[in-house]
């Protein structure tokens, strides 16, 4: 192993409010600290740090993206020796929207920055948030390499006819309007981790990848390579998620603005923040909607049911896509934790191949398995993502 190598890298996710952390051991994987710090810009924001001999929390305000970057550094130092002294060889930055420049792993400079910020046009809600981190961090640690690593690079290679819109070709190319794909980072490296469970060649395996977490997406994936993949343009495409609509007629946006006399803001707030499980239901957990269930709200179970209904849509486009396919994999918080979904998403499917075994949906491991019967002819696995383990090596490689 390599001087380069033997080190951490600190992986830096940072939101429109918030920033994940965690500090990795890109060659182990064992996670040295990692937290969240919540409610940036708010009366009182929040910081949980977890790291190996405990638990620790920060709640007071937190004016900006500095300001709680400053606490997480200042922890993370606080684990032993400065920062500069720890060991880090590198700080992973997972970006958003990489549009058609980005596909790689790529160093941060001052004309990455610059980009990445004129791209927020295509990625508004997470872009502007993601150049904070970048600039903040450069700041506060300007002598260590930083790498951009892109949500959307994996799918970057769709085929043409996955990735076009069928709308003037003209207006596409002039503002770069295609289908980009997202969570590309978790599709990867839960499509490698499956084939590796399996003791298979990834080049010989047709995927189905279900990324269900708040944001939701699909992949298809052959030989480990995407052919499909539910979001679009934006994140906002495809599954029903925790508060965004998913596919939806486009015809409903000249609706509201026509009829209703919304603006493309508020439009823009409805169907990002207002819209998918909370829309429906007026909760995004899914933990609070299945109680909501429960307790016989009529409401709830109509955005239960929408939500796996949309599901099997695209379950059922990619098995067609594929011509047929070797391994379902569910992962995400709702993916590898609610064993509702995952029975529901596959039920009836016995005739394509597909058998779910209701004991080993519903056992309490919470570690890489499998949850078809021994008669299925699909391999069903619940494989939990790691982006920050991904990036964590992207970042090493490069560097």
């Amino acid at each position: 192993m390599s001087a380069r190598t033997e080190g951490t890298v600190l992986v830096l996710n940072s939101g429109s409010s918030s920033i994940k952390f965690q500090l990795v051991h890109p060659e182990t994987g064992e996670s040295v600290a990692h937290g969240l710090v919540e409610r940036i810009g708010e009366p009182e924001g929040r910081v949980v740090f977890h790291h190996t001999t405990g638990t620790e929390e920060h709640v007071g305000p937190i004016e900006n993206h500095r300001a709680g970057l400053r606490i997480v550094l200042d922890w993370v130092e606080g684990l032993g020796r400065p920062l500069r002294e720890a060991g880090i060889i590198a700080v992973g930055h997972r970006l958003v929207h990489g549009g058609e420049v980005f596909h790689e792993p790529t160093l941060v400079d001052d004309d990455v920055v610059r980009t990445v910020e004129e791209l927020s046009v295509l990625a508004p809600l997470h872009n502007p948030a993601n150049v904070i981190g970048m600039e903040v961090a450069r700041e506060e640690l300007p002598d260590i390499p930083h790498v951009g690593v892109f949500d959307t690079a994996f799918f970057h290679a769709l085929p043409a006819e996955a990735a076009t819109y069928a709308i003037d070709r003209d207006v596409a190319r002039a503002h770069g309007i295609r289908r980009y794909g997202f969570h590309g980072t978790s599709h990867q490296y839960v499509s490698e981790r499956a084939a590796r469970f399996l003791g298979r060649e990834l080049s010989e395996l047709n995927q189905i990848v279900l990324h269900l977490g708040n944001g939701a997406s699909a992949s298809a994936i052959a030989g480990g390579r995407p052919v499909d993949t539910s979001m679009g343009l934006t994140p906002l495409e495809g599954l029903v998620m925790g508060t965004r609509c998913g596919d939806i007629d486009p015809g409903v946006l000249l609706h509201l603005n026509r009829s209703a006399s919304m603006d493309v803001d508020t439009i823009d707030g409805l169907l990002n923040r207002r819209s998918g499980l909370k829309g429906l239901s007026g909760v995004n957990d899914f933990r609070a909607l299945l109680r909501l269930v429960a307790e016989g709200s009529e409401d709830a179970k109509l955005a239960y049911d929408v939500y796996v209904h949309r599901l099997r849509k695209y379950l059922g486009a990619y098995l067609v896509e594929l011509g047929g396919v070797d391994v379902v994999v569910f992962t995400g918080g709702v993916g590898e934790n609610n064993v509702d979904v995952r029975r529901d998403a596959l039920a009836g499917l016995e005739r394509l191949g597909i058998v779910v075994d209701d004991a080993r949906n519903v056992a309490p491991e919470r570690g890489e398995r499998r949850i078809s019967a021994d008669t299925s002819q699909v391999e069903v696995l619940v494989i939990p993502t790691n982006e920050e383990l991904a990036i964590a090596r992207a970042a090493a490689a490069l560097v």
